[in-house]
């Protein structure tokens, strides 16, 4: 079996690369944000590029309970949870 590499990318494994160095960038910048609500943030970015790399992957139910149960849920619980426990710098 010989494995040959097209050189023309079609447009679905363009649009893959893009979200999937997206999805990197993301992940980056959650390890080396200074701020953690900020950190939270790029969570949840990189938890909806996940579902939008399962989207064209073909798989839109597993996108569709990534942003339900990751983004709308646990994003969420992270966030009021630095929020509420946040303390007053003492100057």
């Amino acid at each position: 079996m010989v494995l040959t590499f097209s050189s023309n990318l079609d447009l679905g494994l363009f649009v893959f690369i893009i979200i999937g160095a997206a999805a990197v960038f993301c992940s980056l910048m959650v390890v080396h944000a200074k701020n953690i609500v900020h950190s939270a943030v790029y969570l949840a970015g990189l938890m909806i590029t996940l579902a939008a790399m399962f989207i064209t992957l073909n798989a839109e139910f597993v996108a569709s309970i990534q942003v339900l149960v990751y983004v709308g849920a646990v994003v969420t619980l992270i966030l009021f949870a630095i929020m509420l426990t946040r303390r007053e710098e003492v100057p």
